[in-house]
């Protein structure tokens, strides 16, 4: 059937309403139970209401069974923000036919395939629908690819089309972007997360909202030993850090009086171990006042003395909540090719003093004696010492 002899047959149709948008794709949340699939759907839902009313834009949403899709027409804003919400496996610029029939489509791509598709380019109509569709999927390609006049080629086209098929709506796009992957935001429990201001911990933070994870940031800083340097970088990753979580709560604690402390009742190359326990147990009681699950490092094994196996064991002995490592084996060129893709590095490498090594030995021990170090901790102070350094603790609220 040639075009023009389409054309004649529908040309007293009214114009075919397209919806234009983004179409999302849930990925993983799929392999979990029907009723878990509901809860994490409705929280990804929420979860993209939040960030994309920050940036106060039209937009309105239809939850479809493996799908959503946000109807705007800033559609090039609106991917910018999705790209970077937890849940969403894929997303695509789409067309949005709402409560039509297989005509209204085939009528629609006669009408304009040829914006879509150059005169000398190959193309290829990859379909999916819905177990609701009579029509099979034959049929439905034929009566779509007809009416475009240039050449198929299914295995390497030069132009895909993809369409899907639900009930009486139909979207069609032409290119998937890759979401962030993961569950939605909060799903997955929350969890404190220690945050330096090096390249490792964002890295380690991003990595575990991923699964589902909320954060809270806890942060040591050694001023007024030092300068606010390590403050005001976690500030600005703070910030970044938002493109990720709806919300973010910030705790620095004032290190430096225990530091202080220790260096003066111990040898140097115990300082890194009584450090990190200490930091850890600091953690654990915030943790447990913010109802956390679990506390979040950025320690990669081996990478520095602290993170052998032997001394994460010291460390972790501390606390009772579960310690979890995102990074523990990925190397430093990893960690850094995810800090450059989450918009972080450029901060984290900016100088500052670290708390960790202050008044730290070059030649710390990389396999420590757990009996040691509960000796010296018994000769510290450092019940005490955390309990009147609480009450100078800064919290910050980001949203």
């Amino acid at each position: 059937m040639k075009k023009i002899k389409y054309m004649k047959k529908i040309n007293t149709k009214e114009a075919v309403i397209v919806k234009k948008g983004i179409l999302i794709a849930l990925g993983e949340i799929f392999l979990k139970s029907p009723p878990v699939q509901k809860i994490f759907k409705d929280k990804l839902i929420k979860n993209l209401i939040f960030f994309l009313k920050r940036e106060s834009f039209d937009f309105k949403i239809y939850p479809k069974r493996e799908r959503v899709f946000i109807e705007t027409k800033n559609q090039n804003k609106a991917a910018k923000i999705i790209k970077n919400i937890f849940g969403v496996s894929w997303f695509s610029k789409t067309m949005f036919f709402q409560k039509k029939h297989l005509k209204d489509i085939s009528f629609f791509v006669a009408q304009n395939y040829q914006k879509w598709i150059k005169r000398k380019e190959s193309f290829a109509i990859r379909l999916k629908k819905g177990s609701e569709i009579k029509e099979s999927r034959e049929k439905i390609i034929k009566e779509i690819a007809q009416n475009i006049q240039r050449k198929v080629d299914l295995e390497n086209p030069q132009k895909e089309i993809f369409i899907e098929a639900r009930g009486n709506d139909w979207f069609l796009y032409f290119k998937k972007k890759k979401g962030s992957g993961g569950f939605p935001v909060s799903t997955g429990g929350k969890v404190l997360s220690l945050i330096s201001g090096g390249i490792d911990s964002p890295v380690a933070a991003y990595l575990i909202t991923k699964r589902g994870a909320e954060n809270v940031w806890l942060h040591f800083h050694s001023f007024p030993l030092v300068s606010r340097k390590s403050i005001e970088k976690v500030k600005k990753l703070a910030e970044i850090f938002l493109k990720f979580q709806p919300r973010l709560k910030v705790y620095f604690f004032p290190f430096s009086k225990i530091q202080t402390e220790i260096r003066a009742k111990s040898q140097p190359k115990h300082g890194v171990l009584l450090y990190r326990r200490t930091m850890m147990k600091i953690a654990e009681n915030l943790a447990k006042k913010e109802n956390c699950y679990a506390i979040v490092t950025g320690e990669s094994l081996g990478q520095v003395s602290s993170q052998t196996l032997p001394n994460l064991e010291i460390i972790e002995k501390t606390v009772s909540l579960p310690v979890l490592r995102p990074l523990i084996g990925m190397d430093k060129e990893e960690i850094i090719k995810v800090a450059k893709k989450i918009g972080t590095f450029d901060v984290s490498i900016s100088p500052q003093e670290d708390c960790c090594t202050l008044f730290v030995s070059k030649h710390a021990s990389a396999k420590g004696n757990l009996e040691e170090i509960e000796r010296i901790e018994k000769s510290l102070n450092l019940e005490k010492n955390i309990k009147q350094l609480e009450k100078e603790i800064e919290v910050l609220n980001y949203n």
